[in-house]
């Protein structure tokens, strides 16, 4: 019976054909761990002072007088290698379905949470809306959908990018990607769009998603043509004639994404924490200063 060679006992013999991550079969792969040679991919690489490394080879790199935190498994972006990498990916699809479900319970929750500027929602009643002090409303809506084809469209979307994203920056990383391009989305949507219109949907997070991933991807020298084709359908959709989608939530959580994808991919080693979530909370500044200043407009 073949065997894989031990960690660290000799290099893995050149093969003809692609290969495949000798922990995940069936992930053709590129890359190889620059200590034994094993062809990993992106859920296994782990960042080391040249190229990178596999988590068995990492694993066995501990005991050589550093602190322990020093050996164990890292993903590209500096994040903890998890059990799971698509814990946090669950989460949000089943908080997403959770609010889907309760809407379809209770029709007034969409009035309630949806992302609203200032307006009444019928004549002579009381105005709401983000203006009025409803901050809670950028964030309620980006767990809203108003149909099933919208909810199914956006949830794709979050399992298709949302997976790799997490197993490549790590579980805080992501999740502060995924809310921060969602508030990025709401307020752009909240500072051009007319006040008296409502919008919802998980879109803006969605979008920012895929920002990163170009980011990602372009990182790791991958063929960069298929998420073009994907980024440029959206595009499309986003600005079709026939209207009916928050174009600003689409833009304002694609800047955001391509922003905070390129902080946490290409932060310095020796700096990475400061410039990764430096990057997320001045995205974050600058969202709560168009907010502010839009509020300060509307009132």
């Amino acid at each position: 019976m073949d065997q894989q060679p031990p960690a660290g006992q000799g290099p893995t013999p050149p093969v003809d054909g692609p290969v495949s991550c000798y922990r995940h079969p069936g992930r053709e792969t590129a890359i190889r761990c620059t200590r034994c040679e094993r062809p990993i991919c992106p859920d296994c690489m782990v960042s080391a002072s040249v190229g990178f490394q596999c988590p068995d080879c990492v694993r066995q790199g501990s005991g050589t007088g550093h602190h322990p935190a020093a050996s164990r498994p890292r993903t590209i972006a500096g994040g903890a290698v998890a059990a799971d990498p698509r814990l946090i990916t669950k989460i949000l699809l089943g908080i997403n379905a959770a609010v889907f479900l309760a809407v379809l319970a209770n029709d007034a929750l969409l009035n309630d949470l949806t992302l609203l500027g200032q307006a009444p929602y019928y004549p002579y009643g009381p105005v709401q809306g983000v203006a009025e002090g409803q901050w809670y409303r950028l964030v309620t809506s980006m767990f809203l959908h108003e149909a099933v084809w919208h909810f199914a469209f956006n949830m794709l979307g979050l399992w298709w990018l949302g997976g790799p994203l997490e197993a490549a920056l790590g579980r805080a990383r992501y999740l502060a990607l995924y809310l921060v391009s969602g508030l990025a989305g709401g307020a752009l949507t909240y500072w051009l769009a007319p006040q008296n219109q409502p919008s919802l949907g998980a879109s803006g997070a969605i979008f920012g998603l895929l920002g990163a991933t170009v980011v990602l991807m372009r990182r790791l020298n991958y063929d960069m043509r298929p998420v073009f084709m994907i980024l440029a359908l959206n595009l499309v959709i986003t600005f079709n004639p026939w209207g009916g989608i928050a174009w600003q939530a689409h833009v304002g959580g694609l800047i955001a994404g391509v922003l905070i994808g390129i902080g946490m991919v290409h932060a310095p080693r020796e700096r990475r924490n400061l410039v990764q979530f430096g990057t997320c909370a001045a995205v974050l500044v600058v969202v709560v200063v168009i907010v502010v200043a839009r509020t300060a407009a509307l009132t």
